[in-house]
């Protein structure tokens, strides 16, 4: 029973120096000044600001074509032509018609005034003045349409010579020459002119998820994989209303601006886009883990001691064996990073964490072994007894 005791006591003095070897490290971060931000990431396509698709109000066969792939135009350049034999066909029997009608005006309008005399002097009848009249009317109706017919066919005359309706670059061309193009129910696009390619915008497409904290004006930076060394910027110009729903997946389309002097970006180009959604520049931060921090009477050493304070938020400090407390006035989050408003000054170092060093983790293994609750290895239940048939102290049992 004796050496019982001395064992037990032996065990207790290990305990208590293995407690005293224990020390916790506190870790520590500065209040410093820095820029607090977060991001939504989309997928964009590149496109011109403006660009135009010049088609054609007539049928027919294109006979000249005078410009190509990024031909540079001017607003009003002739950029193709289509054959003119059958419009000016049209024009010269619209032409025919109004001059057959004109002239039958000039005669009714004559015969009109004749019977108007007579009529006056009651030499003819009223019925006889009547058809006359009627005859004069509807030859000015005749000539009124058939010039609305020549007026048609010179139109469409016009439109077989194609212009440029404005001043850019031709990024596509879709007809060749001597091939026919019919405007029966769609007008056929024949060119896409792009206004200027130095100004271009993106189109991303935001999830619904992520669509609540974009608004105009926003930063953005987004890159493209011809260039991946390249970082450009634009700015969030446009924030659409129109959803689109594709495989249940919705997303909004925004327009971004994207400069482009280098002239490095090219239509139809997939843009990385990466728009700023909360952006705060030189204000006082703390990492989000030092709101987090307590010293708890568990961790305190020998001689230290807490000074606390009420608030709602605070952050800690270490001067000497004192922990204490100040009371901040938080502003925005990234979930990382949080701004401080008041109650500490650039520089302080807050505390963020703490390491448990020396006994600690020969002190956990040792609890974890003496669990009754642990589940045990395959085998060690007839180890603990054999182990355990022997009396403490070490003395075997006698037989």
């Amino acid at each position: 029973m004796k050496k019982v005791n001395i064992l037990l006591l032996g065990v207790g003095v290990l305990m208590a120096s293995c407690a005293k070897e224990q020390t916790v490290i506190y870790n520590n971060a500065k209040v410093t000044s820095q820029t607090i931000s977060t991001s939504i990431t989309a997928t964009g396509t590149i496109e011109p600001v403006t660009q135009v698709e010049v088609g054609t109000q007539v049928s027919g066969i294109i006979d000249k074509i005078y410009v190509d792939y990024n031909s540079v135009v001017k607003k009003g350049q002739v950029i193709a032509e289509l054959d003119k034999t059958n419009l000016v066909s049209e024009l010269n029997s619209a032409q025919s018609n109004l001059n057959n009608a004109q002239s039958s005006l000039n005669y009714q309008t004559a015969n009109y005034n004749r019977y108007k005399t007579l009529y006056e002097k009651g030499l003819i009848s009223a019925n006889d003045y009547e058809n006359a009249k009627l005859n004069y009317e509807q030859a000015q109706q005749q000539v009124r349409i058939n010039q609305q017919s020549v007026a048609k066919a010179k139109t469409n005359l016009g439109y077989a010579t194609i212009t440029a309706p404005i001043d850019g670059v031709v990024l596509s061309k879709e007809v060749e020459e001597g091939q026919t193009v019919a405007s029966a129910m769609t007008t056929p696009t024949l060119f896409i002119i792009a206004q200027d390619l130095t100004d271009m915008r993106v189109i991303a497409d935001i999830d619904e998820a992520d669509i609540g904290g974009v608004v105009e004006g926003q930063r953005v930076t987004f890159t493209v994989d011809a260039y991946p060394e390249d970082t450009f910027d634009g700015m969030v110009t446009q924030v659409r209303q129109e959803a689109t729903t594709e495989s249940n997946v919705v997303t909004y389309e925004v327009v971004i601006s994207a400069p482009n002097e280098s002239l490095k970006l090219k239509p139809g180009l997939t843009a990385n886009v990466t728009i700023y959604t909360l952006e705060k520049n030189n204000v006082l931060t703390v990492p989000v883990k030092a709101l987090r921090f307590t010293p708890t009477e568990a961790l305190l050493q020998e001689g230290e001691t807490v000074e606390d304070v009420q608030a709602p938020n605070k952050v800690w400090t270490k001067e000497g064996n004192v922990f204490k407390a100040h009371a901040v006035e938080t502003g925005v989050t990234n979930g990382t990073l949080t701004e401080i408003v008041s109650g500490v000054t650039e520089g302080t170092e807050v505390l963020i964490g703490f390491e448990i060093s020396g006994g600690a983790e020969e002190e956990a293994s040792g609890e974890q072994a003496s669990n009754p609750f642990m589940p045990k290895r395959p085998g060690s239940d007839k180890k603990d007894k054999k182990q355990g048939d022997a009396p403490a102290g070490g003395a075997a049992p006698k037989q």
